[in-house]
């Protein structure tokens, strides 16, 4: 057990987290109330289900994570993929509650239970794999949040990402720092 090693570990994978959540809130951002709720087809998921999906799983998996499996026996994992029926500042907010829990849950982790073992619908996870797990999940709805998102959405698009023709200049401007990563990378202007 080396607690910095572990240390940075924890930070270094709270602050992905934390730029999946600036693409997110970048992309909602630009939606309207009625493009944050429009599904592409029909049998597709609009961002506001993949939102309040996030937010169910969040909730789920992270409240009490240590002592209690990541599967809550009150959570309606189905209802998640229904259309949401409040408004945007509500489905924000409920969204805003799961990730609450996961920032919380993440600073929990330390050198006393980092080996522990955790558990997701039965199934023993150490505390790095339900971590790694729930990572992986955020980034690949952030990915569909930010393909719907320009799916749906009229107008222009503010980028999120190096604009397409815009790499050259991005790394003349950020090489060698944390705002390489993306325009919405730590230090990025």
């Amino acid at each position: 057990m080396n607690y910095d090693r572990d240390a940075e570990w924890v930070k270094s994978i709270a602050a992905t987290f934390t730029s999946y959540r600036r693409m997110i809130d970048g992309a909602i951002a630009q939606l309207s109330d009625e493009e944050l709720c429009r599904r592409s087809r029909p049998d597709t998921n609009s961002v506001a289900v993949i939102l309040r999906h996030l937010g169910g799983n969040l909730l789920s998996r992270w409240t009490d994570f240590l002592t209690t499996d990541g599967e809550k026996p009150d959570r309606n994992r189905d209802r998640e993929f229904q259309d949401w029926q409040g408004n945007r500042d509500s489905l924000v907010a409920y969204f805003n509650s799961g990730w609450d829990i996961l920032m919380k849950a993440l600073a929990q982790i330390d050198a006393k239970n980092i080996e522990s073992a955790v558990y997701i619908r039965g199934e023993r996870h150490s505390v790095a794999d339900a971590v790694l797990r729930s990572l992986a999940h955020v980034s690949y709805h952030a990915g569909q949040i930010m393909l719907v998102a320009r799916m749906v959405h009229a107008g222009s698009w503010d980028w999120l990402t190096i604009a397409p023709g815009g790499s050259a200049q991005h790394n003349r401007q950020t090489w060698g720092t944390s705002a390489s990563r993306s325009v919405l990378g730590e230090g990025a202007e």
